[in-house]
């Protein structure tokens, strides 16, 4: 059971694309098992709003759209990135769409699941345009990767030392296009799903707005929603139960609170790696600092409940003067 006072609090959920696994069967799996958690959360009273990441997906679909392209006798068409990122935001969201309601009609609760295919606003002068560093897509060998950055023109990373990606521009996100729809859905009493993989990039100019071949990173949006929205609690989930400093080290150790004026010197120091933690702390970083009042939490999925209960997993608090 989580704290009586948790009642009624806006909590933005932010699950890793990396936790939904590599096939849309195996994804389903695992999203039936967050729905559980994510449901036992409405029950308790809180008003939840799940963001999702996508990196494996939207490269799995861009990938698959490029081999079918190549096929001359197929007549596919080139898909544009921004188009597979429409595509995997909607099915994944379609398929915690129906895990959520499943669940919320089996332990009995009365509330309404809305998906909302979200678009960000970036800056086309964003210097990430010219930086690429955001991985997506399958986990490829040095040698792999090499051959494929060979025969497409992508650019390839490796990723956190655990395998090599194709990397695209991650501008950072300005604002959410939909964010008042997600809004009234919210005072409708409905659980949103938005932002999914950090949310369709777009230019805009003039009201007119242009889709941009590039993936956002999801935490950084989640961070943008939840403070756009007065939430209470934002909740990054990941893969390890807390934020580690000396990650993977003999000197590694867990940390149970940090301070804004804390993360800032752990990331200049270097501490969380890009594409991995770092993302994350700073995601939370902007959040605390633009709503003093809240608070954010890494955790991991099994532990999200202990986390609001502050049992567990690292909680990023402003600074205490």
């Amino acid at each position: 059971m989580l704290q009586n006072d948790l009642e009624g609090k806006r909590v933005i959920i932010a699950l890793g694309g990396n936790a939904l696994g590599d096939t849309p069967s195996e994804q389903l799996k695992l999203l039936a098992h967050a729905s559980k958690n994510l449901a036992h959360m409405v029950k308790e009273g809180i008003n939840v709003v799940v963001t999702h990441g996508n990196g494996p997906q939207v490269g799995i679909i861009n990938k698959a759209f490029e081999l079918a392209a190549a096929d001359k006798s197929s007549n596919m068409p080139h898909m544009p990135l921004s188009d597979c990122n429409a595509m995997s935001q909607s099915y994944i969201g379609s398929q915690l769409t129906c895990q959520l309601m499943s669940q919320f009609r089996e332990q009995d609760i009365m509330r309404n699941v809305a998906n909302v295919p979200t678009h960000v606003i970036v800056d086309p002068n964003d210097p990430a345009f010219q930086d690429f560093e955001k991985p997506i897509g399958d986990f490829m060998t040095k040698e792999q990767a090499q051959a494929y950055a060979k025969e497409t023109g992508y650019e390839v990373h490796e990723d956190s030392g655990r395998g090599w990606r194709r990397v695209v521009p991650s501008p950072t996100p300005q604002s959410i296009v939909e964010i008042d729809t997600i809004h009234d859905l919210m005072e409708d009493g409905c659980v949103v799903i938005a932002a999914g993989g950090g949310g369709i990039p777009v230019f805009e100019k003039d009201g007119e707005y242009s889709a941009v071949d590039a993936i956002v990173d999801k935490d950084l949006t989640s961070a943008i929603l939840a403070w756009q929205v007065r939430a209470d609690i934002l909740v990054i989930l990941t893969a390890v139960e807390k934020v580690y400093l000396d990650f993977n080290k003999p000197t590694q150790r867990a940390l149970d609170t940090m301070t804004v004026r804390d993360a800032r010197t752990y990331l200049a120091q270097g501490q969380f790696a890009p594409g991995s933690m770092m993302p994350k702390v700073e995601a939370c970083v902007k959040f605390v600092e633009a709503h003093p009042g809240g608070k954010a939490i890494i955790t991991s999925l099994d532990h999200a409940a202990e986390g609001l209960r502050g049992e567990t997993g690292t909680t990023i608090v402003a600074n205490a003067d």
